[in-house]
């Protein structure tokens, strides 16, 4: 039960994903529970929940910020342009889409709308409270997944898991101990790629957020062998 849910929701959210957690925590559990979510005022204005995908098991747990207009739309994670560009990575990093499981940090989509009759909406960043309000779903997805790797898509999902003075542009591509998973390693949002100023920054860019998701996969596939051969 959820005391006082109904009321403190109407009012703009119990003020944590808590009050709305199955009693069951399985991934398929967990997903239909996060449909009813009030836990912040970010689902009055959002289509739908974008919960997590993948498999539990999955070697790596790739953490982005939220869920974008196409995200939003569509009820998936990563299906936007952004998400297109991490597809591409991920082939060229040799990582399996079976090998991942895709969440985020906060469920619903943030935004405001821009422009005159073809208003479009524009992505806002979620504050530290809906981060917060949120968070408990992501951890049950990293409780019941257990993947050996995280891996934190930008500056919110780093900060949210690693700290608030975890620094992406310091730290990134590098394993960090963390009670989490056995290693998280930080690295930037493929949205930060597609906002390169130019052809060859982009191309830059893209080259070593690839070279960190290949980071990622070779120290979860050392745990992996160490974990056959211990």
């Amino acid at each position: 039960m959820r005391p006082n849910g109904d009321r403190r929701a109407a009012a703009g959210g119990t003020g944590s994903a808590a009050d709305f957690l199955p009693a069951r925590r399985t991934l398929p559990a967990l997903r239909a529970a996060a449909v009813e979510c009030r836990g912040c005022r970010l689902y009055a204005n959002a289509t739908q929940t974008v919960f997590g995908e993948g498999r539990a098991g999955a070697r790596l747990m790739l953490v982005g910020e939220q869920p974008g207009d196409r995200e939003d739309i569509e009820g998936h994670p990563f299906v936007g342009p952004a998400g297109r560009l991490l597809d591409g990575a991920l082939h060229a990093a040799g990582i399996a889409r079976r090998d991942v499981y895709l969440t985020n940090v906060v469920k619903h989509f943030k935004w405001e709308p821009r422009g005159g009759k073809s208003t479009r909406r524009i992505h806002r960043k979620p504050n530290d409270s809906e981060i917060a309000a949120c968070y408990p779903w992501l951890s049950e997805e990293i409780a019941v997944v257990r993947p050996r790797v995280i891996v934190c898509l930008g500056a919110t999902a780093a900060q949210a898991l690693l700290g608030k003075d975890f620094r992406v542009t310091l730290d990134r591509g590098i394993p960090l101990v963390s009670p989490l998973a056995d290693a998280v390693v930080a690295t930037v949002h493929p949205s930060a790629v597609l906002r390169a100023p130019d052809d060859e920054a982009r191309r830059r860019s893209r080259d070593e957020f690839v070279h960190d998701l290949e980071v990622a996969a070779a120290f979860a596939d050392a745990l992996e062998r160490v974990g056959r051969t211990g």
